[in-house]
């Protein structure tokens, strides 16, 4: 790196730290910040390396003890620090107990239940079976959660299934993890939901014809902008934005079922009577594929695990986030798939895109609008719960080596993952413009149940290679077998009874990551023009490294 753009970056970074909340605790506490860059023998290679010493100490003094000591909540010794005292620079515990459901119930409640009903009945052809399907899913969500529970209470960094595989099986499997999760899961994730929220949201505008689908792209683009505006200016907007949609999504449900009710006291029970379980056509696959779109309205049961950092108190606030939250979902898509019922047809489901809408106009009449903007608003914080968590993911990752360096980066004011949200909101715009729903949800579940199995898997190696790791929450061992098993199912059904090019597909980028891993993880090597594109985007980004330790 060249001399003038170090001593630019340097000059750059003080004055921000200078603008910072922090600058008293920086000087009137007697810290001072110390700029080390890769070729003066940092920890980190390519871009500025953060750390800190004591106002009276030189550079070479703080640097061993950047990390040495931490602000560690007394009241939970798995929340470890929020970061050390001479790293100013880090993501910070604003997730509570209503925070942690917020996220769970507002990422979950998304898209999925105003768009799944129909495709899960077409893919059984029984109201009874899908019905049975819809509660299985959400059982083996819950199960799943619990699982992870443990998991996230035992180890408390950040990254989910990242995290956990690093712990269990090292750094290919956690590798490809995040290779597939940051270019793939999690943004096909949030390019589903945005395309759903544009599609209703355009819909009242264009009630006589379908809505072009260049004009649902652009709203779907419009509305990632705006999310990643939101997660960027500030940690607490987003979670309160999230806490708001959350509740505002509660409400719109409460008008399905309550006007389902009041069809079922007025004895509208005709599609409820007849489960149709003879003339189902459902087969092995079939009810794989049924399992995959319910499960894609249950998707988000393990968001909360992505941001264990930034949760107050996690031993005690994840899992109860999780018992909370995930029932109480459950308990919403059954009365929701009840009142769809008592108001449509199986066909007139089935021949609806947009189930929700169709109920609206059956129903509320005049009042038939407050259904589109229900789901608008629903899919709207779905999606700002999803890049929130995927943001976290890029974060930890990179923090560990496995992406690019300025990926782990925060912005040195508002303490958000800047680069990492940024990131993600880029492929889930290109996605958006390229694919459709249906193709996005069937590529999504399938491999998406690859890692989840793998999780399960985590679990149970750490019961036994590490059985004495502190686990303030532990679930029976008999949950985690039976979620690989039902993972495994859902993973080589739809192979068997249908293959197509599509799996081979999936499964040759998984494992083409490790064509990545090898080079650049493996063996170090480093492209000879990425340092001075790392400190580029630090300057404009105004992002710095930070770190953070845990104890146990």
């Amino acid at each position: 790196m060249c001399d003038a753009m170090r001593d630019k970056l340097a000059s750059w970074v003080r004055a921000s730290v200078r603008a910072t909340d922090n600058a008293d605790k920086l000087h009137n506490g007697g810290i001072a910040p110390v700029l080390v860059f890769p070729d003066e023998g940092g920890a980190r290679e390519g871009g500025l390396v953060w750390r800190g010493c004591a106002a009276d100490c030189d550079a070479e003094d703080g640097a061993a003890g950047a990390l040495a000591d931490g602000n560690a909540n007394p009241g939970d010794k798995l929340e470890g620090s929020d970061a050390a005292a001479d790293d100013p620079v880090h993501l910070k515990r604003r997730v509570g107990l209503f925070s942690g459901v917020a996220l769970i119930v507002g990422t979950m409640i998304g898209s999925g239940i105003f768009v799944s009903p129909s495709g899960l009945l077409e893919r059984t052809g029984s109201v009874g079976i899908s019905f049975i399907i819809w509660m299985a899913c959400g059982l083996l969500s819950l199960l799943g959660a619990l699982a992870y529970a443990e998991l996230g209470t035992m180890n408390t960094s950040s990254g989910a299934e990242y995290a956990y595989f690093m712990d269990a099986f090292g750094g290919p499997p956690a590798f490809l993890f995040s290779w597939v999760s940051t270019l793939v899961l999690k943004p096909s994730q949030m390019a589903i939901i945005c395309l759903t929220f544009a599609k209703y949201a355009v819909e009242p505008f264009v009630s006589e014809c379908e809505p072009p689908d260049s004009l649902v792209k652009l709203v779907a683009v419009i509305s990632i902008v705006m999310i990643l505006a939101v997660n960027c200016y500030s940690v607490n907007l987003a979670t309160n934005v999230q806490n708001i949609f959350t509740a505002a999504k509660l409400v719109a449900i409460a008008i399905i079922v309550c006007g389902g009710a009041y069809k079922l006291i007025l004895g509208n029970t005709r599609h409820l009577q007849e489960p149709n379980f003879a003339s189902s056509t459902a087969t092995l696959g079939n009810i794989a594929a049924a399992f995959y779109t319910g499960l894609w309205a249950y998707d988000g049961w393990n968001n909360l695990n992505y941001v264990t950092e930034e949760i107050k108190n996690p031993s005690k606030n994840l899992p109860m986030s999780i018992i909370i939250g995930i029932p109480l979902v459950t308990l919403c898509y059954a009365l929701v798939n009840v009142s769809y019922l008592a108001v449509m047809s199986v066909s007139e489901m089935a021949d609806s895109g947009a189930v929700a809408v169709t109920f609206g106009n059956r129903l509320l009449g005049p009042m038939a609008w407050l259904m589109p903007l229900a789901v608008t608003i629903s899919t709207f914080g779905s999606a700002n719960g999803t890049l929130f968590v995927a943001g976290r993911l890029c974060f930890a990752a990179s923090r560990e080596g496995h992406l690019l360096d300025i990926l782990s980066y925060v912005h040195v004011r508002r303490f958000t993952p800047a680069p990492g949200l940024i990131f993600h909101s880029l492929i889930a715009a290109a996605m958006v413009l390229y694919g459709t729903i249906d193709s996005l949800i069937d590529f999504f579940s399938f491999t998406a149940w690859i890692f989840y199995g793998g999780a399960m898997l985590a679990l149970i190696v750490m019961r036994y290679t590490k059985p004495h790791a502190p686990r303030p929450y532990k679930v029976p061992i008999i949950i985690p077998y039976v979620v690989l098993i039902v993972s495994t199912y859902l993973v080589v059904a739809p192979i068997i009874d249908k293959p197509q090019w599509e799996y081979l597909y999936a499964g040759a980028f998984i494992l083409g990551g490790l064509l990545v891993y090898v080079p650049f993880v493996k063996w170090g090597y480093s492209l000879p023009f990425m340092d001075n594109i790392t400190v580029f985007l630090q300057m404009v980004l105004e992002v710095v490294p930070t770190s953070t330790t845990f104890e146990y």
